[in-house]
């Protein structure tokens, strides 16, 4: 299928959007995709209204349900802004995105049976769900179903490939697929994988790019320890992604608290977003689960066996199904680039929050003159 661009003027609200048009295809069978036919949008556009979806739990891990507007704080580069609070029930879009390369063949027996359980637990009984595999290529095992027996064959009929993994080309497939859905919807993309890319065409910043002006929310579930024991030799300890020199204190006139500690015990990623949204030459991404799921305010999970696989499902639906959804109005001054967020709940003391760790403008045409007029001058 041919897969167009658009320059268009784009606004991440309820449903924000692309330069990116797809036309999806209506086979009930494995459509293969190949990123020849993708082209890189152009994105430059005001940003309206931005998305802030927030975990709230207590010590224990248990979700806090019933808090209001007024229990929440947000921060936009150090200054408290005005939300609402959507409190509205919105039907689930989601796309599993599953890889199926060859170092995947001893472990997509376990992936395939969990199938069953992305329809009814994950989406709920309005939602939908589109399945993916990936290896060198993306085939689209089923379109957008709220079948339960069409994602159950989809995930049996995956099926193993070659070696290279594009998790990052699948990524951008998969969000493609997301934006297209109604307004009302809530998108949400499951990644199966290994945490590290191999081969893509399109990179994390394009795909960041695209989650940000499609609404997406990422969550992951690691092959990598199990593949570790089962096909190669173990890898030493990757570094952490940000060092400690980067990790700088929280925005202006936001205190500690055990409500932001969870925001920052991993350390502050705005360095590594801005360095990636910049275009600096030789970024390298060691781990795309990380960067997605931090960005789109998503979460990382792990297993090592069906159980555990189960459990990181029952997870992922739980934290779904249970969060709040923040939206707050930049102000039209705002400059193009990254923009840090911080969230702060009130209601009570000793409660871990996550959300998304902020969001990108896109550079805006009068931005851009000024930088050219600059670089003209010198």
């Amino acid at each position: 299928m041919k897969i167009r661009h658009i320059l268009a003027a784009a606004i991440p609200a309820s449903a924000v959007m692309t330069g990116l048009l797809m036309a999806q295809g209506t086979s009930k069978g494995p459509v293969p995709t190949t990123v020849e036919e993708i082209e890189t949008p152009i994105f430059r556009s005001d940003v309206v209204n931005v998305q802030v979806p927030v975990t709230v739990r207590d010590r224990k891990g248990n979700f806090i349900n019933g808090l209001a507007p007024v229990d929440f704080e947000l921060y936009d580069e150090g200054v408290k802004q005005k939300v609402v609070l959507d409190v509205s029930a919105h039907p689930i879009s989601l796309v599993v995105a599953v890889q199926a390369n060859s170092t995947a063949r001893q472990i997509l027996p376990t992936v395939q049976k969990v199938g069953a359980m992305f329809g009814p637990i994950v989406a709920g009984e309005t939602g939908e769900v589109a399945v993916l595999a990936f290896d060198h290529r993306i085939q689209v095992m089923t379109p957008f179903t709220s079948n339960p027996d069409e994602i159950k064959k989809a995930f049996a009929n995956i099926k193993i490939g070659s070696s290279p993994h594009h998790l990052d080309d699948a990524s951008m497939q998969a969000v493609n697929m997301l934006r297209n859905r109604g307004k009302d919807r809530k998108k949400v993309l499951i990644i199966i994988s290994e945490t590290r890319d191999s081969g893509s065409a399109f990179s994390p910043r394009d795909v960041m790019t695209n989650i940000e002006f499609s609404g997406v929310q990422v969550f992951t579930v690691s092959m990598n320890h199990l593949l570790n024991q089962l096909t190669t030799q173990a890898e030493p300890n990757r570094p952490k992604p940000v060092p400690p020199e980067a990790r700088g204190p929280l925005p202006m006139g936001v205190i500690q608290t055990g409500t932001t500690d969870a925001q920052t015990n991993m350390g502050n990623w705005t360095p590594v977003f801005k360095e990636i949204f910049a275009l600096v030459k030789g970024v390298f991404v060691p781990n795309s689960h990380e960067v997605y799921t931090k960005f789109s305010g998503g979460k990382e999970e792990n297993f090592v066996t069906l159980s555990g696989l189960e459990e990181a499902v029952q997870n992922i639906s739980e934290e779904v199904h249970s969060q709040y959804l923040l939206t707050f109005a930049p102000p039209t001054t705002a400059k193009g680039g990254y923009h840090e967020v911080t969230v702060k709940v009130l209601a009570a003391a000793n409660l871990d929050i996550r959300t998304r760790n902020g969001y990108w403008i896109a550079p805006r045409a009068a931005d851009e003159e000024a930088q050219d007029k600059g670089k003209n001058k010198k």
